[in-house]
């Protein structure tokens, strides 16, 4: 039986545009981009030169310090751009689709009966393994070590984010083959995080089940309650659509497709949609949109942690969510925040709208109000689930004091964990931003 963890601390945000239990047709793109910007910690080496034929499976980008770390395109075609940006820096390799699906041979792996080295080899062969992220620095897996764990949470509790049933939904043998090759890589455990009641059955791991608001499905707030990281130890994560895939891909599937979530308020009907990574977020909301006079926010991923693509962006290698909401930026407001009105959105009870808990808000983009010094209300620590304090290793990170830092836990974070302390702020304090400045300084300092 899973061992129960209860969270009484987070925050979920009711947002307009929930998306339907049923699949939605998307419009096919005609050509595949892969952005390095999507793995932290990869530095890219193009392997293909431009106008040369792909064949889906080929390996087209390498990392510089680790080249048997490999980016293989998921389709066939013709490489036409590699798009770079300031010092040369590679911005994102476009395949230009040529609808033949020639792909290189893959023979099945069995999980069950390969050995942890053909597991590696095949994993980076087939390009699956920049799923596998590292805390600390949250940084692609380093395959050369052997992690103390592995944890794969099957839940996300973001806005709008895809449903644990609809994403296993007759995925349960890649499921259970991706867990299966993961245990294989480590000295210790894979441990699973589902939500509370989830009927799994699982081998090769040990599951624990959660229950609570947002941030719970976050795997650092599930690290922190299963198995903390201490200074020196190394651990892998992944989610449940990273495992899915390599279970896939260890078959002999070429199949690295999501299912994600077409949602938001600008949605004419939010639903689910399988779509491969890559693709233009153009295509994946063509006909979906709301006509609109206003100006409208595109986002790759969930609203706390996604990045403003705009409608010609990319969707991320490991987006789950594609949400489009109003932009605000060309709103004006008479009084702006003294107004008590039943129509704003509140964490506490400054505004009426706060006994309204089941209402389901239209939120937009804007900061609403300036940043300003940081106040020590207590606001983080109620919607941060982890045993560790938040202000104050925020401030330890801003002052880059590094014995500070290690005492306060910044091995075990990322900085997703700390979206809602951000949404919270009353000092508009750019919080991800700090967290994830310093651990990248950080990881330079300690290796």
């Amino acid at each position: 039986m899973a061992s129960l963890i209860k969270l009484k601390k987070g925050l979920n945000i009711a947002l307009e545009g929930v998306p339907q239990q049923n699949m939605a047709s998307v419009k096919e793109d005609t050509s595949w981009t892969f952005v390095p910007d999507d793995f932290n910690g990869f530095t890219p080496k193009i392997l293909v030169r431009a106008d040369e034929p792909v064949a889906a499976g080929q390996p087209i980008v390498c990392d510089k310090l680790h080249p048997e770390i490999q980016i293989v395109s998921p389709v066939s075609g013709t490489l036409v751009a590699v798009n770079r940006g300031e010092r040369r820096k590679v911005l994102s390799v476009v395949v230009k689709k040529d609808g033949k699906c020639t792909s290189t041979s893959l023979p099945a792996i069995d999980a069950q009966k390969a050995s942890a080295e053909e597991v590696r080899k095949a994993m980076l062969e087939r390009g699956v393994w920049p799923f596998l992220v590292q805390r600390p620095y949250c940084t692609i897996a380093d395959p050369t070590i052997l992690p103390r764990d592995i944890f794969v949470t099957l839940l996300d509790t973001a806005p709008l984010a895809p449903s644990f049933e609809m994403i296993v939904k007759g995925q349960e043998a890649a499921l259970q083959a991706g867990i299966t090759a993961l245990s294989k890589l480590t000295s210790g455990k894979v441990y699973v995080g589902v939500a509370a009641r989830t009927q799994l059955n699982l081998k090769d791991c040990e599951i624990y089940e959660f229950e609570g608001a947002h941030p719970a499905g976050n795997v650092g707030v599930q690290i922190n309650h299963i198995k903390p990281i201490n200074k020196g130890e190394k651990v892998w994560t992944a989610t449940a659509q990273d495992v899915i895939v390599i279970g896939r891909v260890l078959a002999g599937n070429l199949d690295f497709s999501r299912v994600i979530t077409i949602a938001g308020s600008e949605i004419l009907s939010p639903a689910y949609a399988k779509v491969l990574p890559g693709s233009s977020i153009e295509s994946i909301v063509a006909g979906k949109v709301k006509q609109a006079e206003y100006l409208q926010r595109y986002i790759n991923g969930n609203v706390l942690t996604g990045e403003n693509a705009g409608r010609e962006g990319t969707l991320g290698a490991q987006a789950q969510t594609v949400t489009v909401i109003p932009d605000g930026s060309d709103n004006a407001e008479l009084f702006g925040w003294a107004t008590p009105g039943i129509t704003r959105y509140s964490v506490s009870r400054s505004s009426l709208s706060a006994f309204l808990p089941k209402k389901l808000w239209t939120l937009d983009a804007r900061l609403k109000g300036g940043r300003r010094a940081l106040i020590a209300s207590g606001d983080w620590e109620k919607v941060f689930p982890m045993d560790i304090y938040p202000e104050h290793l925020f401030k330890a990170a801003l002052a880059f004091d590094i014995d500070k830092m290690e005492e306060l836990g910044i091995y075990e974070v990322a900085p997703e964990d700390f979206a809602l302390c951000e949404f919270v702020d009353a000092s508009k304090t750019p919080v991800m931003q700090v967290i994830a400045d310093a651990l990248k300084r950080l990881k330079k300092e300690m290796e």
